[in-house]
């Protein structure tokens, strides 16, 4: 399992934990069908992670467990 972070347009992002780029991909799709993948890649160090905007949000977050853990509302996208 990764952590990956997934770039889109006209959104912050999405984070995802995932098997694979492509596990990540399906579940990101699962939860956002209409939103465009700008870039995916996986997180080595979550201070590499927005500091003032994403890190603050992460609260309860389980990025550690598959699934989507940013944006929140979305954690039941598991597979």
């Amino acid at each position: 399992m990764h952590p990956y972070w997934i770039t889109t347009s006209g959104h912050l992002g999405v984070g995802v934990t995932a098997r694979s780029e492509a596990d990540a991909l399906q579940l990101f799709e699962l939860a956002f069908p209409s939103k465009k993948v700008m870039g995916i890649e996986i997180i080595k160090d979550m201070n590499d992670l927005d500091q003032d905007h994403v890190i603050p949000n992460l609260a309860g977050a389980n990025w550690l467990r598959r699934g989507i853990w940013l944006p929140q509302g979305q954690e039941h996208i598991a597979g």
